[in-house]
């Protein structure tokens, strides 16, 4: 005969081995399963297309950060190198002629405490000019806006070191994706 201690020993040991199947069943099918999705960065690009041109994007800002036009216009020089298959060229009769300036940079308080700014913000304006030299209906000027957000105890130069990588970087993703994505 099987005691109460026996039957209460083997019912745990029953509800406990059930858990541990249902977790190695889940584990099971978690490893096994994939969810597979993808983001295609770039619109179908039509084939006759086969060239680009960036041209220097100058800095008509009131406050001229030195080196934001150079890093911008070599910095979507080699995304468009990197994710396209087009070919860059110096020629006037580039497919897609890409120009432009920085029209915006400045500096607002966006928090304060007390009596002194806690945070500031920088805009980064880009006013973009896109040709296709193809097909003059996708001809397109657009504005571009980034802000950044710093702490008010930095100076500017502080941020704009700081900040460097991250203005470049989201701003060449912008005019990329503003050229070659359906968004």
């Amino acid at each position: 005969m099987i005691s109460i201690k026996q039957m209460t020993t083997l019912t745990e040991f029953k509800r406990r081995f059930k858990h541990i199947i249902i977790l190695v069943t889940i584990l099971s099918i978690g490893n096994y399963a994939t969810c597979k999705y993808s983001f295609k960065d770039t619109s179908p690009i039509p084939v006759e297309v086969k060239t680009f041109r960036v041209n220097y994007i100058e800095n008509k800002a009131e406050y001229v950060n030195t080196q934001l036009s150079p890093q911008i216009t070599e910095k979507l020089k080699q995304k468009i190198i990197n994710t396209t298959r087009l070919q860059q060229t110096n020629s006037d009769e580039a497919h897609y002629d890409i120009s432009g300036y920085v029209s915006q940079y400045y500096t607002s308080t966006i928090s304060i405490s007390g009596t002194s700014a806690n945070g500031n913000r920088l805009t980064v304006g880009v006013h973009l000019i896109f040709k296709n030299n193809l097909d003059e209906k996708k001809n397109f000027e657009a504005d571009i806006q980034r802000t950044f957000d710093f702490d008010a105890n930095l100076s500017l130069s502080q941020a704009e070191s700081s900040l460097n990588e991250e203005m470049i970087k989201n701003i060449v993703d912008e005019i990329f994706n503003k050229i070659f994505s359906n968004w």
